[in-house]
């Protein structure tokens, strides 16, 4: 192969649109294969190292972890074909994020009524009074907001159903 058909790191990084320090760290956790040495000890990549850089980013930007795409890139580097185990990680990020929205969706339906009860106790409370809204927290986090369940309870920031 002639000089040419090799990238500088921070030409390819430049072609990626990424930095010469996430190049090196991409050859760190095995998603990018280590480069040849130039004459001058600089690293040389192959111009498919531009497209490994953009499918990495791809797979990053839709929630693959490095580690995964490390494993995958390592199956596929060694003349096998993950595809079903891409898929299956891809399941269960949806799977994932399905649980988060679920989760999100009922936090805001908890805040909803947390913040009508708390516009009924501002309405009940005379000017310059305290309303002790933060001291209702406790109370809510058990399901109980005016006596009513609430039916979840906050847990390390998240909604979860009671029981």
């Amino acid at each position: 192969m002639e000089e040419t058909e090799f990238l500088a790191s921070g030409e390819l990084a430049k072609l990626a649109g990424i930095s010469a320090d996430t190049l090196r760290h991409y050859e760190r956790v095995g998603v990018l294969a280590r480069p040849r040495r130039g004459a001058n000890n600089y690293r040389l990549y192959p111009r498919s190292a531009l497209d490994r850089v953009r499918v990495v980013r791809h797979a990053l930007s839709v929630g693959f972890s490095l580690a995964e795409l490390a494993k995958v890139f390592r199956v596929r580097d060694q003349g096998g074909a993950p595809c079903r185990q891409v898929k299956a990680l891809l399941e269960e990020k949806l799977g994932s994020l399905s649980r988060e929205i679920e989760n999100l969706q009922t936090l805001r339906t908890q805040l909803r009524t947390l913040l009508s009860d708390w516009h009924k106790r501002l309405e009940e409370t005379p000017p310059g009074h305290a309303a002790r809204l933060l001291e209702t927290l406790p109370a809510f986090r058990k399901g109980k907001v005016n006596g009513n369940s609430a039916g979840h309870r906050f847990r390390g920031g998240r909604a979860k159903r009671s029981g």
